[in-house]
């Protein structure tokens, strides 16, 4: 510059000046872009993107530098969400490149709003183009960090985590599927004692009611009240249990805790259970019958229906390899152990098949074969299995491992209850489909029943401005001609494309 007015009228720099970066950056614009920009970006150099965003904001090509930052997020976020193989870590993929993206919009685009918005249009595209996948794996992300057992730091550090994947969950469109998802794992945590922290718990809670609303998050608050009910009624209940000599709790050393829950706010579960031949161990079923008759005399005109497969137990046991322990495990894998308790004066080992099993328990059977598989498959093996191998068939052989060691006092078997099934994943999905349709089906009548007429675009339109969650076309069209065949509408006899409602 020193040179440009010594040697130039002022009159005449600023007009070199701007032919010069005409002529020596703005041309250039897309080649520099084609060329260098996606291999600045990759290596993460700062400074190069800095001196590029000066240069461009001198020559007012920043919305090309803009558009090309656009596509390369899209591109690296398309790469990590399609890729199904490495879906166990979409969610710590998304976030390391949701924070390496942040640093440079900071540090080398000056923090630029356009940039920033560019940042989040491109996540919210890329997140919702594969459908339901991402919402399903961002809660089952924040189950494995609200997990007992896991090792994502201190409370404050895991809050700190919890912070950035609820930027992510912002950019879901479906976020019935978090939902659905994040309630079935909550309520394993709860009911199987596996919540790292109570009050982190009540925190994610608080965090999801100030983004989405407390219609949101009714149901979720409701099992905490179902929690915190249960605890009195055990009180209670455990009170009454202490005043009689003969209860069984007292007499036979069997505690057991009850959690009441109320059917809508909690996910629903399948029998996994034969009725007519389920056979709780009678020390059990002692004291399931006592705290039945306790509720329905303090709750009359209620009526409880068990969810077995969600009891566990802390049963203590003497095994002779290696003396005594305390099992973890839950309610199934304790009746399947009960079965093979010897009496002292027996001197041949019990051995019963899958099929014996099965007529003594009334486990369903895939149920059951899960069972033994944690038993006898697993990483600990208190059970053996003839013949070897992890498929369970009719008639293999299973019998107290008598070669099973282990250091650990208390032996935790029981993981097997938060692993999720393919059934339950299926399952969750259908419900999420099932509960879409009434959705979709509520909202067509409560328009319809306010304008009474309406053309199909019209409808279809109004449809997409309610509905929380994406739909497609045609997917409308069916509701609506199921809506017509239930005779909720019909079609104008004179236009097909306008419909009536029918009151």
């Amino acid at each position: 510059m020193d040179r440009v007015s010594s040697y130039l009228d002022s009159s005449s720099s600023k007009a070199l000046i701007n032919t010069v970066e005409r002529n020596m950056i703005k041309v250039h614009v897309n080649t520099l872009l084609e060329k260098s920009f996606d291999h600045l970006m990759d290596e993460d150099r700062k400074s190069d993107l800095k001196r590029m965003y000066g240069l461009f904001h001198r020559v007012g090509s920043l919305e090309s530098m803009r558009n090309s930052f656009s596509v390369y997020v899209k591109r690296k976020g398309n790469m990590v969400v399609q890729d199904e193989e490495r879906d166990k870590d979409m969610v710590k993929t998304l976030l390391e490149l949701k924070q390496r993206l942040d640093g440079l919009v900071r540090d080398a685009l000056s923090s630029n709003e356009d940039f920033d918005r560019a940042l989040r249009d491109a996540f919210e595209d890329f997140i919702n183009c594969r459908e339901n996948r991402p919402a399903e794996l961002i809660a089952k992300y924040i189950d494995s960090q609200l997990r007992s057992g896991n090792k994502g730091g201190s409370e404050v550090e895991v809050e700190t985590l919890l912070d950035r994947v609820m930027v992510l969950f912002r950019f879901i469109n479906g976020k019935d599927v978090f939902e659905a998802f994040y309630k079935k794992d909550l309520a394993k945590r709860l009911l199987i004692g596996k919540s790292a922290s109570y009050d982190l718990e009540k925190l994610m809670i608080a965090k999801l009611k100030s983004e989405c609303g407390s219609q949101f998050t009714n149901k979720l608050e409701g099992m905490f009240k179902d929690i915190d009910l249960s605890k009195d009624i055990m009180n209670s209940f455990q009170l009454q249990q202490q005043k009689r000599a003969s209860s069984s709790s007292v007499s036979g050393g069997v505690e057991m805790h009850v959690f009441i829950l109320t059917t809508g706010s909690w996910p629903a579960y399948n029998q996994t259970v034969d009725a007519n031949v389920f056979a709780l161990p009678p020390e059990l079923a002692t004291n399931q019958k006592e705290f039945e008759n306790f509720y329905y005399s303090k709750y009359e005109g209620r009526r409880l229906k068990w969810q077995h497969s969600l009891g566990h137990c802390l049963v203590r046991a003497e095994l002779k390899s290696t003396g005594r322990r305390e099992l973890q495990i839950s309610l199934f894998q304790a009746m399947v152990l009960l079965l093979f308790h010897e009496k002292q004066e027996r001197v041949d080992p019990i051995s019963l098949t899958y099929s014996e099993i099965k007529a003594r328990t009334g486990i369903e059977a895939e149920e059951l074969r899960r069972t033994l598989q944690s038993l006898a498959c697993g990483k600990v093996r208190v059970l053996s299995k003839e013949p070897k191998g992890r498929d369970v068939a009719d008639n293999d052989k299973f019998s107290v491992n008598t070669e099973f060691k282990s250091k650990a006092y208390r032996i935790k078997i029981n993981s097997i209850q938060m692993k999720e099934t393919a059934k339950e994943n299926k399952d969750t999905h259908e419900k999420i489909f099932q509960d879409r349709q009434y959705q979709i089906d509520a909202a067509v009548v409560r328009i319809m029943k306010a304008r009474k007429t309406l053309s199909h675009n019209l409808l279809v339109s109004e449809l997409f401005k309610q509905l929380k969650f994406p739909a497609k076309p045609q997917d409308l069209k069916k509701r609506i001609e199921s809506l017509i065949d239930r005779e909720y509408l019909e079609r104008d006899e004179q236009n097909t494309s306008i419909y009536k409602y029918l009151a």
